[in-house]
């Protein structure tokens, strides 16, 4: 009875949490079916009065249709998506198995950067993207992940190859591999819950980027989906906030499906990388 009464408890308090951190959640959604007058009147979840006009209008409501940013916001995504999975897998294998000068203190150098704040690097950025003549296309995006510099996702992976072991190395070395199919066609069918992991937290973070894809990016027509859900709010007009609600709930749309399909990968790439 005790156990039952404890685990009775415990999901109770869990179900409550949850429900507490998916209120929010919730509430847009309600509020992207009211009318905007009693958007910020009511803070329950029920719905009294339905408004589906926001959906339509929030959709045609700025300078392109909300299908144009969000066909920018997935060519941002594919491109550091492909740029994480390749770069970080090669240095991931590169700092797991070669052998070279300066590999600890590289690797060490690599780790430092993860506490380095975008804000401090995001000038220095701008200064040479502008002079490559980048600004105002999605390079600055994109390229800086065909560079490997996203060092957790490097350091996700360098973990995850050293519980694999080095006798299958050795097994290909012998039959006269090299490191190049050694890490395409070893590694990389082994790494799989690995890159899932990569792909699902680069998708995630990429489309809810909004600081650096503000900032490189202000033509609207090459806007992504959070700089064009930022244009619903005007200083000097009145904001149409039903219609930004509705346009993130479209918006969260390609992100839970991606987890909800992912998530198993991402479970076992987790569990396997922390336990090496």
């Amino acid at each position: 009875m005790r156990r039952r009464a404890g685990s009775f408890l415990k999901h109770t308090g869990l179900i409550i949490v949850a429900l507490l951190m998916l209120y929010p959640l919730l509430w847009m959604v309600a509020s992207s079916l009211r009318p905007n007058a009693d958007i910020f009147t009511s803070s329950g979840l029920f719905v009294d009065t339905f408004d589906l006009d926001h959906y339509p209008n929030g959709w045609n409501a700025l300078a392109y249709p909300f299908s144009t940013y969000l066909l920018n916001s997935f060519l941002v995504v594919l491109g550091s998506v492909i740029g994480n999975l390749v770069s970080c897998s090669m240095a991931a294998y590169a700092f797991a198995r070669l052998q070279f000068r300066w590999r600890r203190w590289a690797f060490m150098a690599m780790l430092v950067t993860i506490m380095l704040p975008i804000h401090v690097l995001i000038i220095p950025q701008y200064v040479v993207y502008a002079q490559l003549g980048w600004i105002n296309t999605y390079l600055p995006l994109i390229v800086p992940k065909l560079l490997a510099t996203d060092a957790f996702f490097i350091f996700l992976m360098v973990q995850f190859i050293r519980g694999i072991p080095r006798e299958l190395d050795e097994a290909a070395r012998i039959d006269g591999a090299g490191h190049a199919r050694i890490y395409g066609q070893i590694m990389l069918p082994l790494m799989v819950p690995a890159l899932a992991t990569t792909a699902i937290f680069t998708f995630i973070w990429t489309w809810n980027d909004f600081f650096t894809q503000l900032i490189f990016v202000t033509k609207p027509d090459l806007y992504t989906v959070p700089v064009a859900l930022r244009s619903f709010i005007d200083a000097q007009t009145q904001s149409d906030f039903g219609a930004m609600f509705a346009m993130s709930v479209v918006s969260l749309i390609p992100v839970f499906l991606v987890f909800l399909f992912g998530q198993r990968f991402l479970l076992r790439g987790i569990a396997t990388t922390g336990g090496k």
